[in-house]
């Protein structure tokens, strides 16, 4: 399993329109993947236009090849795109460790 995790930055004010719109994305898109195990959204308390987005894959190249440099992308980036302060920063993890609390 591959953990797929953006640093989203949106423009100031529009919290409530990016919150639609990736929830929208995520399940009507994103969830359309090859690989795609699931997903959260997590948004800062302390700086209201930043978020985490965390996305679980099979493979990396699923993440990488199948979605990225498929039909879903554009889908997917017309959708949250407009709402980018700056390009998110994204990064693969493998998993060293884990509790048991949930």
């Amino acid at each position: 399993m591959i953990l797929e995790i953006a640093e989203i930055r949106i423009a100031p004010g529009q919290q409530a329109a990016f919150d639609e719109a990736i929830q929208r994305a995520l399940t009507t898109v994103a969830s359309q993947a090859k690989g795609m195990r699931g997903y959260k959204v997590n948004k800062c308390i302390e700086s209201p236009e930043r978020y985490v987005l965390q996305i679980f894959w099979d493979t990396l190249e699923d993440h990488t090849v199948g979605f990225r440099q498929g039909p879903l992308f554009a889908q997917w980036r017309a959708i949250i795109g407009p709402f980018f302060a700056s390009p998110p920063v994204v990064e693969h993890f493998t998993l060293l460790t884990k509790s048991d609390m949930p």
